[in-house]
């Protein structure tokens, strides 16, 4: 019996698969591949990409972090943020990622205070996430586009 899994943060359920052949997780204490039959089990989540396998099909989720349940083939994923690769604007990740980076430098260069420089990095972590999720699905798909429309 193959997997079904729930993404789902605190504003919505942001998706709900069935059969589900293997999920790819980014466990706190490294990735995790969960198969149909896996043992009851319950982590945390780091920020990374998580990846369903049906057959030869892929698709990939960027999360930030949250936690994990597997009881009886079902996988409940309760994310901070969690957004499908196919939907990310790598524009708009490329625009914060620029962003964050210029935060960090003059938070450095003016001795900002800790709170924002915490806030600034996060949001570079969160950026560059997307981006690479974005950069590996697309490379994993023969004449995609890569960022900013080049091949």
């Amino acid at each position: 019996m193959p997997l079904t899994v729930e993404i789902v943060t605190a504003e919505r359920v942001v998706r709900t698969e069935q059969g589900i052949d293997v999920l790819i997780a980014p466990g706190s204490e490294g990735q995790l591949a969960i198969l149909p039959h896996h043992a009851a089990l319950m982590t945390t989540l780091d920020a990374g990409e998580l990846v369903f396998r049906r057959g030869a099909e892929e698709s990939g989720f960027a999360v930030s972090g949250g936690f994990m349940e597997v009881r009886n083939d079902r996988v409940t994923i309760l994310a901070d943020a969690a957004e499908a690769v196919e939907e990310i604007d790598i524009a708009r990740a490329e625009a914060a990622r620029a962003r964050a980076e210029e935060r960090i430098k003059r938070f450095r260069e003016q001795a900002g205070r800790d709170v924002d420089l915490a806030r600034a990095q996060a949001s570079l972590q969160r950026s560059l996430l997307r981006l690479r999720a974005a950069e590996r699905r697309r490379r994993s798909r023969p004449g995609a586009p890569g960022p900013a429309g080049r091949p």
